[in-house]
Parts: C-alpha cells; structure tokens; sequence
C-alpha cells in the first residue's frame, strides 16, 4: 500500500453530497496534484486526508495505517495553509520550532533542526523577526519551514501560493520543486492553478463535481484527456473544441471543417477503428490544441499525420515566444500558435498545418472520449 491511498472517499452534508467516491493512490516519495475549478471538492478532501473533516464513508489510509478515526495530530502529517497561518507574536525561529517544543524535542536538536531547514530555505537571516516584518513569500517560507521541521510521513499544501504576485508564485513554484526534489517528500497540494498542476506534480487529479475525472502523469492527463472537462481545464489557452461531423476518408475516418471562406477539408483522423463506425455522418467534437495547429514550416518532413488549411486570419495575438492566430473553424473561435516571425495579420489567409496525430474526439452528448 502506498504513502498515501484514499478508497472510496464519500463526503456528505446533509443530502448535499460533496464528494462521490474518490478512489487515489501515491506512493512515497510522490507529489500528488489535486486540481480544479472552485467547488470541486479538492479542499474537502485535503481536510479529510488531515482530519479537519470527518469522512462519511470509505477509507484514508496514510503511511499503511487507516486514519479515519485518528485526530489531526495523530496522522502524522504538517500543513501548509494559504493564509501561512504564523503566530504573529512569535519569531521567524519560535514558528517553526514551536511543533518541536510541543512534541518535546531537546533544545538542542531543535536548534540543529531549525538550522538545516531556515538554511534549507534560505531564510537564516529572518529567524529573528517577526511575521509582520516579512513579505508573502517569506511569510510562506517560514510557513513550509515549520512543516518540514517535523518530517512528517505526508506534507500537505493547501493552495499555498495563491496570495502572492504573479512573478513571486513562479519562484515559489521552483523552490517547492527543488525542495521535493532534495528531500524526497511525499506531498498533496491543492491549486485551482492548472500550469502549478503541470509543473509541479508527479500524479495529477482533475477534479470536477466531487469527482476525480482523471488520474495520472501530466504527461497523460495533457495528451491523453479522458472527456471534454479535462480536455478543457489543463493546458493554456485551452484545447480548441470543433463541431464536426465523422465521415469515411480513404481507407479509414475524418473529420470534416469548412473554413469562414467556405475552404472545405476532411482532416485524417489517426488511428481511427471500429469505435469510429456507429458515428459515421454524426456530430461529434473535435479536439485539437492550440500548439497542435501551427504554421507551415517549409523545412519541416511532411509527415502524413500533418496537414494543410489556408485559413483566414480574424486577429493574432503576439505573447513573446510565439503569436497566437484566430481563425474560424466550422463556423467556432479557433486558436492556433505560429512563430512571431511567420504570423499573418488580421484579414489575411495563412496556410495552418495541423498535427492530427494529436487529434482527439468527443462524444457530443456524454463529453467522454471517443479516440
């Protein structure tokens, strides 16, 4: 059994069921995500896992042991909240040794303790002040100190980086990495912040609607979407959703687009099989991303997953490293990403090629995956 496994987690109020039966397992070692829009249920069942709130029925189980019944102390677990949660009349040293004085850890060892991690942080110089003499960054990081002082069996983060400016939660974001990485933690972090998901976890769960709609790598959960929700919530800008009809093409299937100009096209779709048949001149929604739409690049193969659509451009968008081109597609907003250097201006034609290699599928009526 894992560092962390959650089996059958059911969370009620009342006749208001919040959670619906939430099944996860990480080993040792791992970080897991727990992502998804406001109401999901990722919250809940962080507080679950740390015994902030009772479960209704199944089982947490953490370090091999079942935990339900077990108070937040005995779980051995440290959180890391978003409101840092310092005691404001204690320095930077008291906060984070103030769990050691209460489990009773020699003076002396305390201080070694104290020492490794403010160093490990790069905090030494802010042991002496106060919490009200801090930054948000800093705050957090004598935050993590004190969770990582007691070493315990699973950390959790509870959306700790959502109060800081947008240039200091990517430092963040790096030191959280590097610190998983030198210590070998075993974490769950909450976020609503699907590039934090990406970045940072090793096992990804999308939430939605008090379930989990996905459980994997983000590897996976990016390239190997399991319905539209996901499909729709992890990656920015988001994967484009088209409107299409199936239609048989060569030896295999396709979908058919109609540019604004009325440049009809039937584009490939690979690997298609006999899941395909029963939708043959159906509706269904073709899913591509933005990157997975791009210019034509002449010193490019041309390989037989690509494919080429002038296409009309409505806008562009130029983000730095690359442009963002808009164009319509079946009558839908579609976006694509082109090099600055190639992106045409709005009222031209641009040659689009697509990689349907990266296509995907989607019922029109259930949102699941057809391939």
């Amino acid at each position: 059994m894992g560092a962390l496994t959650i089996k059958n987690a059911r969370k009620s109020y009342g006749s208001t069921e919040v959670l619906k039966g939430v099944d996860i397992e990480i080993d040792a070692g791992q970080f897991l995500i727990l992502v998804g829009p406001s109401g999901c249920g990722k919250s809940t069942l962080l507080n679950m896992i740390a015994g902030l709130e009772t479960i209704t029925s199944g089982e947490i189980h953490i370090g091999g042991r079942v935990v339900n019944d077990l108070s937040p102390k005995d779980r051995d677990i440290a959180m890391v909240f978003q409101s840092y949660a310092l005691y404001p009349n204690m320095s930077v040293r008291e906060n984070i040794s103030f769990g050691l004085d209460i489990r009773k850890v020699p003076k002396n060892e305390q201080t070694k303790i104290v020492d490794n991690v403010s160093q490990m942080l790069q905090i030494g110089p802010l042991l002496d002040r106060k919490p009200s003499q801090l930054s948000g960054g800093q705050r957090q990081r004598v935050a993590m100190g004190r969770a990582l002082a007691r070493k315990p069996t699973l950390f959790l983060f509870d959306e700790p980086l959502s109060n800081l400016d947008a240039k200091l939660r990517v430092e963040m974001r790096t030191e959280i990495k590097l610190l998983h990485a030198r210590m070998n933690t075993t974490i769950v972090y909450v976020t609503h912040d699907q590039i934090e998901a990406m970045t940072l976890g090793d096992r990804i769960a999308v939430m939605f609607g008090g379930e989990v709609q996905q459980f994997g790598s983000p590897y996976e959960v990016y390239n190997n979407p399991s319905n539209m929700f996901v499909a729709g919530f992890i990656g920015s800008p988001s994967m484009n959703f088209i409107r299409s009809t199936v239609v048989k093409h060569n030896s295999g299937y396709g979908v058919k687009v109609t540019t604004s100009k009325d440049q009809s096209a039937v584009l490939p779709i690979e690997g298609s099989s006999a899941a395909l048949q029963s939708y043959v001149d159906k509706d269904v929604v073709f899913g591509i991303r933005p990157e997975h739409i791009t210019n034509t690049n002449p010193n490019q193969p041309d390989e037989a997953t690509r494919h080429v659509i002038p296409c009309p451009v409505d806008m562009n968008e130029p983000t730095g490293p690359d442009t963002l081109i808009f164009t319509m597609l079946n009558g839908q907003n579609v976006v694509a990403r082109s090099h600055p250097d190639e992106a045409q201006e709005r009222g031209s034609v641009m040659d689009l090629t697509f990689d349907m290699s990266k296509a995907v599928l989607f019922d029109r009526d259930t949102e699941k995956r057809i391939v």
